[in-house]
């Protein structure tokens, strides 16, 4: 495939565009294809939805892109069959490289969540959920993927295990316990159950603190299987990132077999 710039455009702009197929881009973007990238006019750029489609657009002006084929994409990729999670709960400092490599890896969804060992739980999340969805964007465009990971809304540890349905498979990471699957033994297990497009394949990282003992309590309540991801104690950016490749790598070989 070429290697072209890439921006990715929300479906609802490129199916709204003009009766020429010109695009207006906004000033961030304008300023990152003329100022970042130097994109002269009359060259091509890929242009991606983020669900799949990959198109070619071209410079028709510093603020304008011109679809060639707005009705017939370059490149359309189905979404993946058997789909990851990381689920985390937000640290102090370190979550906005972990939103960056769990989507260059290839994680389809990213749950942010609450725990009562978290070390900082003041921060204005609902401020920050706009630069997570860039910081996301512009990883998508880097990694050239055409599939954009889902950020999810902050929800607390419990709630959101509550919230699970059949379509979702979750693994817990923890420290400190010999007794458990690692998680690659986890997902082994897991194939004798695929049945299901769609299912989600979760781990949950927790804080940096560990897990409360009411947390793990309400674990083994809800039947949760505890995995390790190393026998090392790691940072939560490590272990999500630890994690995300376990989880992609998995996937990958499911797929030769298959």
């Amino acid at each position: 495939m070429e290697d072209l710039t890439r921006l990715i455009i929300s479906n609802e702009r490129i199916f709204n565009i003009n009766n020429n197929n010109n695009l207006e881009l906004t000033i961030d973007e304008a300023h990152y294809i003329n100022k970042v990238m130097r994109i002269k006019t009359g060259e091509e750029i890929f242009i991606t939805n983020g669900q799949g489609s990959l198109w070619k657009a071209q410079k028709v002006k510093n603020d304008f892109l011109n679809f060639s084929q707005i009705n017939k994409p370059y490149l359309f990729q189905e979404q993946e069959t058997y789909l990851l999670g990381i689920a985390v709960v937000v640290p102090k400092s370190g979550f906005e490289d972990i939103l960056k490599m769990c989507t260059e890896i290839g994680i389809d969804f990213i749950q942010p969540l609450f725990s009562e060992r978290q070390v900082n739980k003041n921060l204005n999340f609902t401020r920050k959920f706009s630069r997570w969805n860039s910081i996301i964007k512009e990883a998508v465009e880097q990694s050239e993927r055409l599939w954009k990971p889902s950020i999810l809304n902050v929800i607390d540890i419990t709630e959101w295990i509550k919230s699970r349905n059949n379509h979702d498979r979750v693994s817990i990471s923890i420290t400190r316990e010999e007794t458990c699957y690692d998680l690659n033994q986890w997902l082994k297990k897991q194939q004798e159950f695929i049945n299901k497009k769609g299912d989600i394949f979760w781990n949950v990282i927790g804080p940096e603190g560990g897990w409360s003992s009411r947390e793990i309590d309400f674990f083994y309540k809800n039947n949760n299987t505890f995995v390790k991801l190393s026998d090392t104690i790691l940072r939560t950016s490590t272990a999500s990132i630890n994690a995300s490749s376990i989880l992609n790598q998995w996937r990958n070989d499911l797929k030769l077999r298959n």
